[in-house]
């Protein structure tokens, strides 16, 4: 099995070969190291084959980190091994995969670290079978099997939207189509357009910014994407893999509105409902707006149906009660009763206003009470007295510090007259042994040649002893 160590790090630069030594000439040549003949095999290999169409099946593929593709090219018979460099894998419109049957185009080269030839490839074509169609087979297969497509993750389109997200070119038709559709049948709508370009280099991340973007708007509640048709090239932006999946994270529903009826995309696949047309689009968000209002009338109808055959039967009901005998008294007892209920309410109307006049008089009563006790009065007094004790303890504070000053002043000078400083200021001084671990207090404590150390108010001094005199 090969490792990853028996492939080539990076795009091997050609180094300047050495001449050779001439042929012609009598003496011996000059033997070649490995580097020249490598060197020399390469440039030969370079010079022969600058511009080469190999044919054969992909093996081995693996995709470095550093972006670049080895593979090796093989067919019944021999195989050579092959690199694409992270410049031209950029331009693939599929990705390689062992088995597929492919044209590359490129240069032969020599790899002098392994001392292998390899093929440059430039440009890499399935046989056959398209670039472009190979990519989509490839895609779909993919979404497909990550559960994308499934019908049940579809979601259904607002009754009523609010707002309408559209995601398109502002110089197509789609636009245009969309917008005149939308005018024509449902004036009041809120549009929010979202300018994306939906064809050539950078297109489909272009859309993918604009669907999340409108995604982010509050009260949007479904995107129309898409644009006029074309060929599969110009189309190609809505097959491309960040579309798709931009389309699948939005939070509302995506219509999906590219091409005409006969063009499929992968955003077809994957989108919550697939449009022929930019037109149709609108025409379906519309639609919904139009079965609504239908069913409100048909309801509106029934209601007004039901209520009508309720009230013939209750009127003809009542008709049968009037026309019967024993009723005939009901409707003078019933006046009878009500002008009984009306005196009632009269009663209640002026006990409750005698009620109301009790609890006015009683209510400004304990008004003038509280009034007369009201806080703000002995507030204000309080605040008088605090002010004045605020003064008084401010005077006491400061009588207090000064005596504590003046105490402390005598008590310093006191202090500073039984320091060893001022005697020593008074022309005293200490006289220390020469490490100065011990007071010399007499001249028994040391011997001539000793070194004292003589401590003075300001400073001190080293000195040695010459003699001593005993007292």
């Amino acid at each position: 099995m090969s490792s990853l160590f028996d492939l080539p790090f990076e795009h091997p630069e050609p180094e300047p070969s050495r001449p050779t030594p001439p042929t012609s000439a009598p003496q011996a040549a000059a033997p070649l190291t490995v580097s020249e003949l490598t060197a020399d095999i390469r440039s030969r290999l370079e010079t022969g084959f600058p511009d080469v169409l190999v044919e054969g099946e992909l093996s081995n593929c693996k995709k470095w980190h550093t972006g670049h593709i080895y593979f090796t090219l093989k067919d019944s018979a021999a195989q050579i091994r092959a690199v694409m460099f992270r410049s031209a894998v950029r331009s693939l419109k599929f990705a390689p995969e062992d088995g597929v049957h492919v044209v590359a185009r490129g240069r032969v080269t020599v790899y002098d670290a392994k001392g292998e030839y390899q093929f440059i490839c430039e440009r890499l074509e399935p046989r056959g079978l398209g670039a472009l169609q190979l990519a989509f087979d490839q895609l779909r297969r993919k979404l497909e099997a990550e559960g994308l497509f499934a019908a049940e993750r579809k979601r259904p389109l607002p009754v009523l939207p609010r707002r309408i997200g559209v995601v398109t070119s502002l110089d197509g038709a789609a636009i245009r189509d969309i917008l005149s559709v939308l005018g024509r049948r449902y004036p009041n709508a809120s549009i929010l357009i979202r300018p994306a370009r939906v064809q050539g280099e950078g297109a489909a991340r272009d859309i993918a910014r604009g669907l999340a973007a409108i995604g982010r708007v509050p009260d949007v509640d479904v995107i129309i994407v898409g644009r006029g048709g074309g060929s599969i090239e110009d189309l190609w932006a809505f097959n491309e893999e960040v579309v798709a999946r931009a389309i699948v994270a939005s939070p509302v529903p995506v219509i999906s509105a590219v091409g005409h009826e006969t063009d499929t995309t992968i955003a077809d696949f994957v989108a919550d409902l697939r449009a022929p047309t930019p037109s149709a689009a609108a025409e379906t968000v519309v639609a919904r707006r139009d079965e609504f209002r239908s069913r409100i009338d048909r309801l509106e109808e029934r209601v007004r149906g039901a209520v009508r055959r309720r009230v013939l039967v209750a009127t003809n009901h009542v008709h049968a009660l009037e026309s019967r005998r024993g009723l005939a008294r009901v409707p003078a007892t019933l006046a009878m009763r009500g002008r009984h209920v009306e005196e009632l309410l009269q009663a209640l109307r002026h006990a409750e206003r005698d009620r109301l006049m009790r609890a006015e008089r009683l209510l400004g009563s304990l008004s003038r009470r509280l009034e007369k006790r009201d806080p703000r009065e002995g507030l204000a007094a309080a605040r008088g007295r605090l002010s004045q004790s605020s003064t008084r303890l401010s005077a006491a504070i400061r009588q207090r510090d000064a005596r504590a000053q003046s105490a402390l002043g005598t008590l310093a000078g006191r202090l500073h007259s039984l320091s060893p400083l001022a005697v020593l200021g008074r022309g005293y001084a200490v006289c220390w042994n020469e490490d100065r671990t011990a007071i010399i207090r007499r001249a028994t404590d040391v011997q001539p040649g000793d070194g004292v150390r003589v401590t003075l108010a300001e400073g001190e001094i080293d000195c040695t002893v010459t003699d001593r005199r005993e007292s």
